[in-house]
């Protein structure tokens, strides 16, 4: 649960939250599931006229993506999403992940070593952001003398990725144990992003020393949020309906821990609306969270 033992104390979120589905408003609905299901290896796990909903638990979306044809492309220099960020089991999953963008004919626009883990990254047919990574086991993160984690951003040993593969195994899409990882935000304030995901939802922020980004995380994760101003320094919000992400989903243990965040959220000034999937509330960049357990 949240603690709050004294006027003034610094929250913290329960170290069991994870993220979940990140809901993406596209113009060509047919073809970005195809994408999300040929070249990300996702599977359909639900259908609506107007929504499909890809993952790999039956239940438990990853992508939702809503169909709107008429959506106006998302303005450049607006805040939303920088990349969603799916992480897989294992460096072979990584290595297979590899093969099935490139099968599928796609390009990636990235490939990184971060320390805590190894990343690739891509682009949707409508620009959203993309990252698959697998993690290196927690003993393995380093720490700074001034107790942050040790972050990077240097070359991916691809060759060694690529090894990790053996030889003829099957495609079978995303494996089993399969997760959204993290969530990597375009904001307009780094210092009124982290008053609001930390001081508020609790989130505990984990490298800050990152130039123009933070990082904040549950339970002593890398990050669970990413919230970085490269291209959003005191943007607006994009204009509601537009292309892009329409909401993510922060998953909390239980329902007290998500009334007791939202009560901060209502005593601060924040409009908290609740619905049949959880409590939704806009951030000061103006991005639709819900909160669910």
């Amino acid at each position: 649960m949240s603690s709050t033992d004294s006027p003034g104390s610094r929250v913290s979120i329960d170290p069991a939250t994870t993220l979940g589905a990140v809901r993406l408003r596209v113009s060509d609905l047919e073809g970005v599931a195809a994408f999300y299901q040929r070249a990300i290896g996702l599977h359909e796990i639900a259908r609506s006229a107007t929504e499909v909903h890809l993952g790999v638990t039956p239940g438990a979306p990853l992508v939702e993506l809503v169909g709107d044809a008429d959506a106006p492309v998302r303005p450049a220099r607006t805040t939303g999403l920088f990349h969603l960020a799916i992480l897989v089991p294992t460096r072979a999953d990584l290595a297979q992940a590899v093969h099935r963008v490139v099968d599928a004919g796609w390009s990636f626009t990235g490939a990184s070593d971060h320390l805590v883990s190894e990343a690739l990254y891509l682009d949707d047919p409508e620009g959203n952001g993309i990252e698959i990574y697998r993690d290196r086991p927690r003993e393995e993160w380093a720490r700074r003398a001034d107790g942050e984690l040790e972050m990077a951003t240097l070359p991916l040993d691809l060759d060694g990725v690529m090894a990790s593969l053996p030889p003829g195994v099957p495609d079978e899409g995303m494996p089993p144990g399969t997760v959204m990882g993290h969530v990597h935000l375009q904001v307009r304030d780094t210092a009124e992003a982290g008053d609001f995901y930390g001081g508020l939802i609790g989130f505990d922020p984990t490298v800050t020393a990152y130039p123009g980004a933070l990082f904040v995380s549950a339970g002593g994760y890398h990050h669970h949020l990413g919230l970085n101003v490269w291209g959003s320094r005191g943007a607006p919000a994009a204009p509601e309906g537009s292309t892009g992400l329409d909401r993510y989903r922060i998953h909390l243990p239980d329902a007290a821990e998500v009334d007791a965040i939202a009560g901060r959220l209502d005593a601060a000034g924040h409009v908290v609306t609740v619905g049949a999937d959880g409590h939704a509330v806009r951030d000061p960049s103006g991005i639709r969270v819900v909160l669910a357990s």
